[in-house]
């Protein structure tokens, strides 16, 4: 984090020189990823009217200025205050058009999905491992993300083959001098697993080279897209607790017209809130206590519906998880001591990844339309949708 802070102070001291010189820069008119003069360049992202889109990086706000021409609603992110303000200086109100000033994982954590992520090399600035998974889930299920990022620097230096950021010289435009600053500059491989472990997939890679003979710059553009359908990351297979037969569990879905409440376990997964059923409890009555102690949320049993039971097996453990859908509660989202935090509405054609197994398994016993995968288990639903 501190390498990215350093990186935007520098951007934050030429934008505050180029808002005192205020130099007369064209509109784009051919776009590039990089290098001028060279393809690929706006056919890449695609018809773009009426998509939700998101500029990592933006700038001086050229490249969101002209997809909001071209019927996009976009938004355009950048760290550095001073560009922020070039930008809101330049298009202080083109339709479509939106300039935020914010770190750009902060920004993608509490955003709504977009449609299409673009980034004209700006997320080598950025540490792979804090910009990802933020990255991942910021995109709508069949969305896409297209970026350039620098392969070999002018002097023939060759991308990484380790994730780590190394130093590099930028060289800012309509500049003469080099300013020190750290980047990820990876090979292609390295940037395909990383986005492939953060459950996107790598559509097509493009060299992007430097036309001049003595000139050793080269790029490549990444055409990537989150699938359609959710994936989910299995659950323990620790035995359930001495006072229990089976591991039996509640996993309370809690519906607002925005979409459903779940929160973030300290080891990734996306899950609902929930948890072992105590003995002597019904699931109504566990669920109830799980909402209470996980999410800080107040409800009472009789503002329940126990939809079924689900079961399956992990290992040698047979588990029994019971989806409980609340109908009133009150109060609002809060982390607690547990190990679940970050509680967010997800809209339910945009839910985050990888959810948690049961908590996959609770939602599509729910709404059996919702595209998430995960393992088979059989459910029982209750009939008369009444309380257990």
């Amino acid at each position: 984090m501190d390498i990215e802070k350093q990186t935007a102070g520098i951007w934050t001291a030429y934008g505050a020189h180029q808002l005192t010189v205020c130099p007369d820069l064209p509109e784009i008119e051919r776009w590039d990823w990089g290098i001028a003069d060279t393809a690929p360049g706006l056919e890449s992202l695609g018809d773009v009217k009426g998509l939700r889109v998101l500029d990592l990086g933006s700038g001086l706000g050229r490249h969101a200025a002209r997809l909001a021409a071209l019927g996009a609603e976009v938004t355009a992110v950048d760290a550095s205050s001073t560009q922020h303000e070039r930008a809101v200086t330049r298009y202080p109100s083109t339709p479509g058009l939106r300039f935020v000033c914010a770190d750009a994982v902060a920004h993608l954590q509490d955003a709504a999905p977009y449609d299409l992520v673009y980034s004209v090399n700006g997320v080598p600035y950025l540490d792979p491992h804090r910009l990802l998974p933020a990255l991942a889930n910021a995109i709508r299920p069949g969305g896409r993300l297209v970026f350039s990022a620098l392969h070999t620097n002018s002097a023939g230096a060759g991308p990484s083959t380790a994730v780590a950021p190394r130093p590099e010289n930028l060289r800012l435009p309509a500049t003469t001098l080099d300013h020190p600053v750290h980047m990820w500059v990876l090979t292609p491989q390295l940037w395909e697993d990383l986005l492939t472990g953060h459950g996107l997939a790598v559509d097509r890679v493009t060299a992007i080279d430097a036309p001049q003979p003595d000139n050793s710059a080269s790029y490549r553009l990444y055409e990537v897209r989150r699938p359609q359908r959710v994936p989910s990351r299995p659950r323990t297979s620790t035995p359930p607790p001495p006072h229990a037969a089976v591991g039996v569990g509640v996993g309370v879905i809690i519906q607002s017209p925005d979409g459903v409440l779940l929160g973030q376990h300290r080891r990734g997964t996306w899950e609902l809130p929930g948890g072992s059923v105590e003995p002597g409890e019904s699931f109504a009555e566990a669920a109830v206590r799980e909402l209470h102690e996980e999410a800080d949320l107040v409800a009472a049993a009789h503002d329940t519906i126990v939809l079924g039971t689900l079961l399956d097996r992990v290992g040698d453990v047979v588990r029994v998880t019971v989806p409980v859908l609340v109908t009133r509660w009150s109060g609002l989202p809060q982390q607690s001591e547990e190990a679940i935090g970050s509680w967010r509405v997800w809209p339910l054609d945009a839910l985050p990844q990888p959810l948690f197994v049961p908590s996959a398994q609770c939602l599509t016993a729910w709404d059996p339309t919702l595209l998430i995968d995960h393992p088979p288990a059989g459910f029982q639903a209750y009939t008369d949708a009444g309380h257990a």
